[in-house]
């Protein structure tokens, strides 16, 4: 099954890297291999996106992360508009939360949406709940296994519900069960339902429209065929998950391995190990970089890149900011949690990818109410025209707002590239897909 989803993200037409199997990359290459990787050199659909195009996406990049930011658009919608261009956003929201799902919520990198096939290899982590699970929730399971159970309980009669629901009929009304100062200010029942999450024994069944889960037992919600195939060993288990991420990153430093699925150190470092010893992963020195690299034995080298696509804060092209700087020489910091006095390019920022480079970066707001799409700000990066990127960049934007049902982009409001870009955006817009 994890066959399945590798070989449904591979693209056609792109070529091993073989060049006599060098021991060193250019910085270029490396780029190259990161971005096809990604799917970023896969064609994009000339006609209706499908649920085939979707699995592709995914062969190649594992994971979704989840969040809760809605600014512009939630994370997990965004890495598949950024490789496919405008999709039917439902088509997601069918694999994720409707039987025969393709996707379950769970801890991978962060919260994340992740195909069915893995949860055997993300199972080691619910058995070790007590050991990685963070304080609230491991606080509640030792000391309130009574308060655990009868959640528990109540999702197997009810479910699935909202923490709210569950909160109201296991504790009572608010008032008697009163808020705690720790993580997100979570109730005693939510940190029972977090623990229950993270140990497997709940998951969330859908998401509601204000973006709560909605928990139940996972036989309701899971394939069979999924909850009865065998558990893997924990390095089996680890060897996969590194394998998955050298994959959808075709060369990374043993750190960016270990991160992409947020993995224990030692155990992570011992199956970048024997994945180099079974031949899998070459150790190579990448042009610029002081961490040494790993090139997965799989990884395609495209002659060229002709990427045109916004980045979400959440992509999992920029998820490692180190990787990132080095790869592309792009600093990039996500500001949400900066004070706004404080902040440098603005609340949500997205980097803008055309070609093989991050040439600049725009914050965004999906002004709903109003149709419009904001641009607080909007930076290039130097070294290249700021005329070639702003009509690129004006591009991305239109195709943004259409995708999100806006009727215009607003001109940018500030930043060394917004008259450039003001500019672009009064040219009449081109037909694109």
């Amino acid at each position: 099954m994890i066959e399945r989803i590798l070989l449904a993200g591979l693209s056609e037409g792109a070529g091993r890297f073989r060049g006599a199997m060098a021991d060193s990359l250019s910085l270029a290459q490396a780029r190259r291999f990161a971005l096809a990787a990604q799917g970023f050199t896969d064609p994009r659909p000339t006609g209706a996106v499908t649920v085939r195009h979707l699995r592709r996406v995914l062969g190649r990049i594992g994971l979704l992360q989840v969040d809760s930011v809605n600014v512009l658009q939630r994370a997990h919608y965004l890495p598949l508009f950024s490789r496919l261009g405008r999709y039917p956003m439902g088509l997601l929201d069918r694999a994720a939360w409707r039987a025969p799902r393709d996707l379950f919520e769970y801890w991978g990198h962060e919260a994340s949406l992740i195909p069915v096939a893995l949860h055997p290899y993300l199972r080691w982590r619910m058995a070790r709940a007590r050991d990685h699970a963070w304080g609230g929730m491991k606080w509640v399971a030792a000391n309130r296994p009574d308060l655990v159970a009868r959640v528990l309980d109540e999702v197997k009669a009810r479910g699935p519900m909202t923490a709210a629901e569950i909160e109201a009929s296991v504790v009572g009304p608010p008032s008697a069960n009163a808020k705690v100062d720790w993580g997100w200010n979570w109730t005693e029942t939510k940190r029972a339902l977090e623990w229950l999450f993270y140990s497997g024994e709940v998951t969330a069944a859908a998401r509601n429209t204000a973006f709560a889960r909605l928990y139940d037992v996972p036989e309701r919600v899971l394939p069979a065929a999924v909850l009865d195939a065998p558990t893997p060993t924990e390095p089996e288990a680890h060897r996969e998950l590194v394998r998955l991420a050298a994959a959808a990153m075709g060369v990374a430093a043993e750190v960016e391995l270990r991160d992409y699925f947020r993995l224990p150190v030692d155990e992570a470092r011992r199956a970048v190990a024997e994945l180099v010893e079974a031949g899998e992963l070459r150790p190579v020195t990448v042009e610029g970089w002081r961490p040494r690299a790993y090139l997965y034995s799989g990884a395609k080298l495209p002659r060229r890149v002709n990427a045109s696509a916004l980045l979400s804060p959440f992509d999992p092209l920029i998820w490692e900011r180190n990787r990132t700087e080095r790869l592309f020489d792009f600093r990039y910091r996500i500001e949400i949690y900066t004070p706004a006095p404080k902040r440098v390019h603005g609340y949500y920022v997205l980097p803008f990818l055309l070609g093989d480079a991050l040439v600049a970066r725009v914050d965004l707001k999906a002004d709903r109410k109003a149709g419009v799409l904001r641009v607080p700000g909007a930076w290039g990066e130097a070294g290249r025209p700021q005329g070639e990127v702003a009509e690129a960049l004006a591009g991305a934007l239109r195709r943004t707002a259409t995708w999100l049902g806006l009727d215009e982009v607003a001109a940018p409001e500030r930043g060394d590239l917004a008259a450039a870009l003001a500019d672009a955006l009064r040219v009449p817009a081109r037909v694109t897909v």
